[in-house]
């Protein structure tokens, strides 16, 4: 049973005259303050209200603990310090003196256990709290240093710094670097720069001279004909074929264009006069835009360098034949038919030919027709003008025969056909004559019977079946009177004589 702690007033009346009376602790304070654990010793001098502390014991240990914690961390970091210190003398010996000792490269592991041990014992001696003299004066046990035991250390190999040979010297480094520095910091400035070029560049105003119109040289734009600016503003187009060009001379296309419009209309006119199947259409639906589509072509020009016009039951579009007017310098010409007819319309035209190729062979033997379309034929000679019309066709013909027909037929040119149209050039100077509309009308006229046969054939009207029937049967009576003729012709050359007698004569 531990003894009755003594209170300090007892401790003052009766102070203790031997030294084994009570025992004493053997604890060193690294504070400078007594214990206040017993009372009563001979040597204690301080005051009555110090030895009554009223401060538990756990908390007047850490209080004096703490401060011996710290410098025992700061005795093991200087510890480590002159560990760290003495290695790196080791490398620079061992660098400095090549010949010497290995012995002497090489740091005592021994004297590190030593140091780490002295270090371990001085530990275990203050953190010894309690116990008697006894106890204290026993040897202190042997800790285990943080390094190799001794049994098994193994010899420290130093490291030996391999001088760079192509090392450089600092000042160049650093002179390097900041080279780099400034270069990089020029470069934003650089940016900056050209950023406010480019802004300089975009909000710079341009003034561009306006574009004038051309003079009219005294000769007024009228509607029977066409003007010679107009001409010339076709002819800058084709050589500046650009969206900016035709932006710039806005003014100049618009009054072609509508010198164009005013010649065409009054035209329309004059060819419903000549075939009375054409109607009144608007001029949206009879002229074709200068606008090329482009997104299929290998031409990336944006524009067509001509004027256009044609007229058929339907306008510019649509299934029926029509009368064609093209306006360009050096190539203006006046034509007509079926372009690039649809299967269904080009099957039945190759129908007819098979079925009636009278029909289409009295058209294209007509004087008129092929004195103005077909020069090249003979006068009189259907087997000519039929040569010659799938001559002037031949550009998109099949090569060889059309599915389901003879490869002998006595039309096979024809029937070859993919395009039945016609067409003949004129000068410049035509359109610009006083008479321009009249000459042209000159070449509509001749066109208009094959026109008619075109859509009788491909969109036929039902009053004109009955018409074409008798019109087939007179032909072929024709043509039976034409074979009894050359058969009676063959007679009189063998010696026979024709039917009737000689006093006939």
């Amino acid at each position: 049973m531990p003894p009755r702690k003594r209170k300090a007033a007892e401790a003052v009346a009766t102070p203790e005259t031997g030294r084994n009376s009570r025992r004493r602790s053997g604890r060193i304070s690294s504070s400078g303050k007594r214990s206040a654990y017993f009372e009563g010793d001979d040597n204690d001098s301080g005051s009555v209200d110090e030895l009554a502390d009223p401060r538990p014991r756990k908390a007047a240990k850490v209080e004096a603990k703490s401060p011996r914690r710290k410098s025992k961390a700061k005795a093991k970091k200087e510890s480590e310090d002159e560990l760290q210190h003495e290695d790196e003398d080791a490398y620079e010996d061992k660098d400095s003196d090549e010949a010497g000792d290995d012995d002497d490269d090489v740091v005592d592991d021994g004297d590190v256990f030593e140091e780490y041990k002295d270090a371990g014992a001085e530990e275990s001696s203050d953190d010894d709290l309690g116990g008697n003299d006894s106890e204290s004066e026993a040897p202190p046990v042997r800790k285990r240093g943080r390094g190799r035991p001794p049994g098994k250390k193994a010899e420290a190999t130093p490291v030996k710094k391999k001088a760079n040979a192509t090392a450089k010297p600092r000042s160049a480094t650093k002179a390097k670097v900041k080279a780099k520095a400034k270069a990089e910091s020029e470069e934003p400035d650089t940016k900056e720069d050209s950023d406010d070029e480019d802004d300089e560049e975009e909000n710079r105003i341009t003034f561009i001279p306006a574009i004038k119109l051309r003079d009219t040289d005294g000769v007024d734009y009228e509607d029977t004909k066409l003007h010679k600016n107009t001409f010339l503003f076709l002819k800058d187009l084709k050589a500046n074929n650009k969206r900016e060009w035709l932006k710039l001379n806005d003014k100049e296309y618009r009054r072609s264009l509508k010198d164009w419009e005013s010649f065409v209309e009054t035209l329309t006119e004059k060819i419903i006069e000549a075939d009375d199947t054409i109607p009144e259409l608007p001029l949206k639906d009879v002229i074709f835009r200068i606008y090329r589509d482009i997104r299929f072509s290998n031409d990336p020009t944006p524009y067509k360098p001509h004027y256009s016009a044609a007229w058929s039951r339907t306008g510019r579009k649509g299934p029926y034949a029509c009368y064609y007017v093209h306006v360009e310098p050096g190539k203006c010409m006046v034509g007509g038919g079926l372009w690039h007819p649809e299967a269904a319309a080009l099957a039945r035209l190759r129908a007819s030919v098979d079925e009636r190729p009278h029909r289409i062979r009295r058209v294209l033997a007509d004087p008129a027709f092929r004195e103005t379309f077909l020069p090249t034929a003979k006068a009189g000679s259907e087997k000519a003008a039929v040569k010659a019309f799938a001559a002037a066709n031949k550009e998109n013909a099949l090569k060889t025969k059309p599915k389901g027909f003879h490869p002998d037929h006595k039309d096979i040119e024809l029937l070859k056909l993919r395009n039945y149209t016609i067409g003949k050039k004129i000068d410049d100077a035509d359109l610009l004559a006083d008479d321009a509309q009249e000459r042209i009308m000159g070449i509509i006229a001749p066109m208009v019977p094959f026109i008619t046969f075109l859509n009788s054939v491909v969109m036929p009207d039902p009053n004109l079946d009955s018409d074409s029937d008798e019109a087939d049967e007179a032909d072929e009576a024709d043509e039976a009177d034409d074979a009894d003729n050359a058969d009676d012709a063959g007679d009189a050359e063998d010696g026979d004589e024709p039917d009737g007698s000689s006093d006939d004569f």
